[in-house]
């Protein structure tokens, strides 16, 4: 079959397009034109989530049902207007050059290149130690979905309340579910581990027949594995906004804490679960609800404050429906 190309300009910048009839979602018909025309209209509300964050590529060629590979060097033959980040590697002892999109013409470049899901790094280049948030990815092990990882947000929720931070919800796009805590201030990643992993083993310790901070597998079925390993300088995580590869082209996607309250409540994973039309629906009505991500300004606490988790009752997430934690679902201090 002959390979058809079309060239389109975008930025300023020329692109050759090609294979948009290929369907990369076998099972709903999502082509890789709809992909790519599904970042364009986003763009305004993703890319500035992915301004000066190295990006890890993963690329599905045949697909999503076919192979995938995850590329972390910027691929040798990229257009000379797409920008890098030089970030040194323990693991590689070298230094990688990850690609930065920062403008549309670059996101339609890259998902040309079947890169279908988006996956940053928690930190802006060159500062890589510097991360601007806590992040916490919450994944139910089967049978469990994501009503349970709803709880444990709420709970999460609550520490920081408690801390006085704020706290902002959004899918993974597949199963579980990640709460951001922005902080745009000084702080380096040994810090927001450290932190991200204590209170994920005091969530397990309080709840151990629903929580799990443990990484092995074997724990994790019928409860929630709080992952607070991505806080690390070394690691990217799928960025608000975009694509996963599953059965239907779902998205990472913010959402409200009564939305959280509600899916819990109603024990239905759907309520959660969004496709690209979907979420283009939402950030044309709602705006962009992770833009606290970006502007918000919190200090991380010391370790020792998070003692005042000891001494919060048990049932706070399930019990509190006063005023106070109406105003914090809202986004807004208690």
């Amino acid at each position: 079959m002959e390979k058809q190309e079309i060239i389109t300009e975008m930025d300023g910048h020329e692109i050759r397009l090609s294979r948009l009839d290929k369907v990369f979602y076998p099972r709903s018909g999502f082509t890789k034109g709809k992909m790519i025309d599904y970042y364009v209209q986003i763009a305004p509300f993703l890319l500035p989530h992915l301004q000066g964050r190295p990006l890890t590529l993963k690329r599905y060629p045949e697909g999503v049902e076919g192979i995938f590979f995850y590329e972390k060097n910027c691929p040798a033959y990229r257009p000379k207007w797409m920008k890098t980040a030089r970030v040194w590697s323990e693991g590689s002892q070298r230094h990688m050059f990850y690609c930065v999109v920062e403008d549309a013409a670059s996101l339609v470049w890259l998902a040309n290149l079947a890169n279908i899901e988006m996956h940053t790094s928690l930190s802006r280049a060159p500062e890589i130690d510097r991360p601007t948030v806590i992040a916490f990815d919450l994944d139910p092990g089967s049978p469990a979905t994501i009503a349970p990882c709803c709880q444990v947000a709420l709970c999460i929720r609550e520490i920081f309340a408690c801390l006085g931070l704020q706290a902002f919800p959004k899918t993974s796009g597949s199963k579980g579910l990640q709460i951001y805590v922005p902080l745009n201030t000084p702080v380096t990643c040994d810090q927001t581990k450290a932190f991200a992993h204590t209170i994920a083993l005091q969530l397990a310790a309080r709840y151990p027949d629903r929580v799990v901070s443990d990484m092995k597998k074997s724990l994790r079925a019928g409860k929630v594995f709080v992952d607070w390993s991505q806080n690390d300088a070394h690691k990217t995580t799928v960025c608000v906004y975009s694509l996963r590869a599953k059965e239907r082209p779902t998205v990472s996607t913010p959402i409200t804490w009564d939305e959280v309250e509600n899916c819990l409540k109603n024990k239905d994973p759907e309520l959660l679960v969004f496709t690209s039309d979907q979420v283009l629906k939402r950030a044309e009505e709602m705006g962009d609800l992770f833009e606290p991500i970006l502007q918000l300004k919190q200090e991380l606490p010391e370790l020792s404050a998070l003692e005042c988790i000891q001494s919060a009752p048990p049932a706070a997430v399930r019990s509190r429906e006063d005023k106070s934690a109406a105003s914090r679902a809202s986004g807004k201090r208690a």
